[in-house]
């Protein structure tokens, strides 16, 4: 399943973004802004895009690092791993996280208003740096009343200095972790936990923690890939999307 650019409005001009529409829809369906890893709108960002509008929803990618000087699409170097992760942490750091947050916010918007699109019915999903991001903007959009319908976020990387905000993210919401995330403790995963739910009170959060896997488990890199981990994450994924996102109202 191919994409199309969509040019995504902002304060600072608009923004692409790669959308992915699901085939033979009827009716306005609901939509996920998918929100990158630092390695970019990556191969394998683009193909969880895929999946998930093969599933049926409409999926929204806004390319925060066209932002960058030069713009950067994603980076996908399957040969030297620390090289490959030294330039996506740069990267990173070149752009501003309130500048960032704001782009996310505006690519909900977008969503919102794309013809395909049930507006009432568009969730955030973000994978580690965007796990984190995902989190901030629905804190954000909280605050304005147009809060996501749902929220996943895939091991976020910045959710330990955000959680004074997660009194305002109280929409349906799944954190996955893996125990053996060398940039995120344990110790840390559970303040997380414990934050997120209220300490247990939220039954609309679900925390999953996956045994055995390392930061950024998902991404098929082998420096970084745990199978096991990753389908188990992914059917969990697809299961709350069905239950908190479904595809008919």
């Amino acid at each position: 399943m191919s994409a199309t650019t969509l040019p995504i409005p902002t304060d600072a001009g608009d923004l692409p973004g790669l959308l992915w529409l699901p085939e033979h829809r009827e009716e306005p369906v609901p939509g996920l802004v998918v929100l990158q890893e630092i390695f970019g709108v990556s191969d394998y960002i683009q193909r969880r895009c895929a999946d998930l509008a093969a599933l049926g929803y409409a999926v929204l990618a806004p390319q925060l690092f066209a932002r960058l000087d030069p713009p950067i699409v994603g980076i996908d170097d399957w040969e030297d791993a620390e090289s490959w992760l030294g330039e996506a942490m740069t990267l990173t750091q070149q752009l501003p996280w309130e500048r960032a947050e704001a782009d996310a916010i505006a690519a909900l918007g977008a969503l919102r208003a794309h013809g395909a699109v049930d507006s009432e019915r568009v969730g955030l999903l973000g994978f580690c740096y965007g796990g984190g991001l995902a989190f901030a903007a629905a804190a954000s959009a909280a605050e304005e009343d147009r809060p996501p319908t749902t929220l996943v976020s895939y091991y976020g990387s910045a959710l330990p200095s955000l959680l004074d905000r997660a009194g305002v993210v109280t929409m349906p919401s799944l954190h996955h972790f893996g125990t053996a995330d060398d940039f995120i403790p344990p110790e840390t995963v559970e303040q997380i936990r414990q934050a997120v739910t209220a300490g247990g009170a939220r039954e609309q959060v679900r925390f999953e923690l996956h045994e055995g896997a390392g930061h950024a488990f998902d991404n098929p890199h082998p420096f970084v890939h745990h199978a096991q981990a990753s389908d188990a994450a992914w059917q969990q994924t697809v299961d709350f999307l069905a239950e908190t996102l479904p595809l008919r109202a």
